[in-house]
């Protein structure tokens, strides 16, 4: 079985159809095999006790998977690895190295689109150490983009959706946009991890709206859509209508909902 439908079998039984141990089945033999896109999917499930309670979660498995993805070079579980080292979720934090991390992903992504011969994208911008305030190394020369998958690097297009993102998306969307009564879908665009209990996922701490599956969909999405639409302009005035908020331009806080 190609690597698009091992993955993309494997979600289809884990998600869609209810079938959490021959999901998980699936994609551990995977894993075993150093399938990189199924141990990242189980990392995901690790991090979130999906298919189980709150106390199924296991965050130092979780770092584990994405350190495994990572070494075998997949993007997304070494920008999940970084964002975890930098936040210190499941493993001791270490900002300096979670930056790294972040960073080798920006380049991975980069190069990627480079070697795909992407010549219509003249915009890239570097930012080591981007504090509010503070202006980038590098500015943007021309063109026009979105940010990549985590906070450091260059600005290149989006990439697709992963065959297996897009099939959980349409699959949700076409049953009104929801697993089940109460449970929510990972408001990253593209990702179409569905919660698998009430209160699975990580909510956005200042709306409260949004729903994130990990640190990675969270980063992306706040960069690239909900730090636009976040909070209402009116929670940010005072009564004479000042702005009180300041310009700092961080990175909304998240927080765990366990009911």
């Amino acid at each position: 079985m190609s690597v698009v439908l091992t993955i993309l079998w494997a979600q289809i039984r884990f998600y869609c159809l209810q079938n959490r141990r021959s999901g998980a089945s699936i994609m551990a033999k995977a894993a075993m095999k150093s399938h990189a896109p199924s141990l990242y999917s189980l990392a995901v499930i690790q991090f979130n006790g999906s298919g189980g309670t709150k106390n199924d979660k296991d965050l130092r498995a979780g770092v584990a998977l994405c350190a495994r993805a990572a070494f075998l070079g997949h993007i997304d579980g070494l920008r999940e690895l970084g964002h975890c080292l930098q936040d210190g979720y499941g493993v001791k934090q270490n900002v300096i190295e979670g930056r790294r991390f972040l960073v080798q992903a920006n380049a991975r992504e980069l190069a990627a689109v480079l070697s795909n011969g992407n010549s219509k994208h003249p915009l890239l911008t570097w930012s080591v150490n981007p504090v509010a305030n503070q202006p980038p190394q590098i500015r943007v020369v021309s063109g026009s983009g979105c940010p990549l998958l985590s906070d450091f690097g260059c600005n290149v297009p989006v990439k697709e959706a992963h065959p297996a993102n897009r099939f959980l998306t349409e699959w949700f969307e076409n049953r009104g946009g929801f697993p089940g009564q109460g449970m929510m879908l990972c408001s990253n665009t593209g990702c179409g991890r569905p919660e698998t209990r009430k209160h699975e996922f990580r909510r956005c701490s200042v709306c409260g709206v949004v729903n994130y599956c990990s640190r990675a969909c969270q980063a992306l999405d706040w960069k690239f859509r909900h730090k636009a639409e976040c909070a209402p302009v009116e929670r940010w005035l005072n009564a004479e209508g000042e702005n009180v908020a300041g310009d700092g331009d961080g990175v909304v806080n998240v927080e765990e909902v366990d009911r």
